[in-house]
């Protein structure tokens, strides 16, 4: 049923575009009957808008992986660097947060930890919408920041670091099996703001998948049930991208290639000082305009490391 929704609302999306070109080309056929050019500022923004949905559409429809078009899990982690980075890592919270809701996705701060004097140590978003996984996957790796910093008394140009991860959201039962008997659960007071409530019950939880090893904390919920379920859901998630990874190193090992990931992997650069520019290191596209990035203007990007890969397994 979910299948048939997703597909169903595909065709639609195609349907309604055949039916805006088709108007378009009405009009256009009656400009040139009645030799009328000023209909032409009618259409020129609408063929704008369609051939930008077009692009997406047409974008979507060459994702190959198995799960772009899932709903997505984004970990944001402070590099080391103390208080710049963890003010970075709060400063790319916002520009995910912003490019979700540009896009009409549907955006939770699952869990977070904040930093010691600003900004955060990491932070989890639940980020809901048709491929959102297939569009966020791009950000994988880490994110370097040079600026003036705002918290050194000199004013001195510094580098921050913060690494994104990003998982497809698992489905229980059908992803990922989890037994009972392999995950622990500990329950303690959340240290976090949150009212009398949080602090005087132990609603905060910590899970650990025994056979694995991976450990998640949740404490931004008000109650343990909600906090054990948004683990839970971690888990699953870092499960399937544990698998994931495995499959995608048995085919480099196949085909002899390396794969770059964590900290090593450095994907993006936003330049605030001595010059503004935002570069992707791995397609070569950049902008002059960091502002707009950080205010959720990531599409660009996105879109052109996608066309990349696509272009490059083709060839």
């Amino acid at each position: 049923m979910r299948q048939m929704a997703h597909r169903k609302k595909v065709v639609e999306k195609w349907r309604l575009l055949e039916k805006r070109l088709a108007d378009i080309a009405e009009v256009v056929a009656l400009g040139i009957e009645e030799d009328d050019s000023s209909l032409r500022g009618d259409i020129e923004p609408e063929v704008a808008k369609i051939s930008k949905q077009l692009d997406e559409m047409e974008l979507e429809a060459a994702f190959g992986g198995e799960y772009d078009d899932r709903d997505a899990l984004l970990a944001i982690h402070a590099g080391a660097g103390g208080t710049e980075s963890q003010d970075w890592a709060e400063m790319m919270l916002r520009m995910y947060l912003r490019w979700a809701e540009q896009r009409g996705y549907e955006a939770e701060v699952l869990d977070s930890s904040p930093g010691e004097e600003a900004g955060i140590k990491s932070a989890i978003i639940g980020i809901s919408g048709y491929y959102a996984y297939g569009y966020l996957k791009s950000e994988h790796g880490v994110h370097r920041l040079v600026r003036l910093s705002p918290f050194d008394a000199d004013h001195a140009r510094h580098t921050s670091f913060a690494l994104v991860e990003v998982m497809p959201d698992a489905r229980l039962g059908i992803d990922v099996k989890i037994n009972p008997d392999e995950i622990k659960i500990d329950v303690f007071r959340s240290s976090g703001p949150g009212g009398q409530h949080m602090q005087k019950t132990s609603s905060a939880v910590r899970i650990t998948h025994l056979p694995s090893g991976i450990t998640v904390s949740c404490q931004s919920e008000r109650s343990q049930l909600q906090n054990k379920e948004t683990a839970l859901k971690i888990i699953r998630a870092r499960l399937l991208e544990k698998e994931l990874i495995r499959q995608a190193e048995e085919r480099a090992r196949i085909k002899g290639e390396r794969i770059e990931a964590g900290w090593g992997n450095q994907i993006r650069s936003y330049v605030l000082h001595p010059y503004k520019m935002v570069k992707d290191h791995r397609t070569d596209y950049q902008t002059g305009n960091p502002d707009a990035v950080l205010e959720g203007g990531l599409d660009e990007f996105i879109t052109a490391y996608l066309r990349s890969r696509i272009s490059g397994e083709k060839r």
